[in-house]
């Protein structure tokens, strides 16, 4: 990026007191511990600043990038060329009891799906069991459709509010968002933001609730390699087989390549052991991407967002 843009920018956030910092290292955002620096940090604190910081963005020529709880993201070693968005101020939940059986939430593209769930657990609602071990927020859930054990979030979404391409505030109901397997229309629309989403849950009993969230998580830290830095799956699931399954069947437990390798307590998973850089885990995944491919015919799809 040119100083002379660098400059305009840093001049335009600062008249307009929007907070931001220059030379974020991004390895510290993301749960892979991967990256360099952003020439952006910004960090709007509610919708108007995100949508002011954006448009100052725009006006400039400065690439965006939005992040959430940086669980899907792997950043490039030389980090990002433009502005990395923190979404994690928009993080605000309001419960709607219309005295039904139904039961809604509208919570922040900030805000975690750890806390969603744990809110909907203390007002006693099912539906939203499956989610509470994904480590990631609201936003980047609705953006991939997230999903767990069964269940994905286009289950219990009703509509989501965002800024579009004029940056105009809209509202679209879950039927219209194009929700498939780990996609969306969002993903077809990278320059729209996501603001906020609004679930719709049931009154249920919030002991058997908590039990099941609990029965999930500590299936969570039996089967997946938690104690490392990672970016959860790694690849798809591909039609008819498991990612995990044909890794492992191919002989790539514990496959490494740097400081990146194929965990060997689960497969499904291409873990930092120390040192890993975006290189490692991009040259890792190509090569078992490769090999699954000629020796099953099945094409592994990464799952998690290399940024350049």
């Amino acid at each position: 990026m040119q100083e002379k843009t660098i400059t305009a920018l840093c001049d335009a956030l600062t008249r307009q007191q929007l907070p931001f910092v220059q030379g974020e290292p991004l390895a510290a955002h993301t749960t892979f511990r991967i990256g360099g620096p952003a020439v952006f940090w910004c960090a709007p604190q509610d919708a108007e600043q995100l949508r002011e910081t954006l448009r100052l963005c725009r006006e400039n020529g400065v690439r965006v990038y939005l992040l959430g709880n940086g669980s899907n993201t792997l950043f490039d070693d030389a980090g990002f060329d433009g502005a990395v968005v923190d979404m994690r101020g928009l993080s605000q939940m309001e419960s709607s009891d219309a005295g039904t059986d139904v039961v809604r939430i509208t919570a922040g593209a900030g805000q975690t799906l750890g806390r969603l769930c744990s809110k909907a657990q203390a007002l006693g609602l099912t539906g939203l069991e499956f989610a509470c071990g994904i480590p990631g927020t609201v936003g980047g859930a609705v953006y991939m459709n997230a999903g767990a054990y069964g269940s994905e979030l286009k289950d219990v979404l009703e509509s989501v509010t965002f800024l579009d391409s004029d940056l105009q505030l809209r509202t679209l109901p879950a039927a219209d968002l194009a929700m498939g397997y780990r996609t969306s229309i969002f993903e077809q629309n990278p320059d729209w933001c996501i603001l906020s989403a609004t679930v719709v849950l049931h009154r249920g009993d919030g002991a058997a609730v908590l039990a099941r969230m609990q029965e999930l998580l500590g299936k969570r830290r039996e089967k997946q390699p938690l104690e490392w830095p990672s970016a959860g799956s790694t690849f798809k699931r591909p039609q008819g087989a498991f990612a995990g399954k044909l890794i492992e069947d191919c002989g790539l437990r514990g496959f490494t390549v740097g400081g990146a390798q194929i965990s060997e307590k689960h497969c499904g998973f291409v873990i930092n052991r120390g040192g890993a850089t975006c290189a490692d885990v991009v040259a890792l995944t190509e090569q078992v991407r490769q090999i699954v491919e000629a020796r099953t015919g099945f094409v592994l799809e990464r799952e998690i967002r290399v940024v350049k």
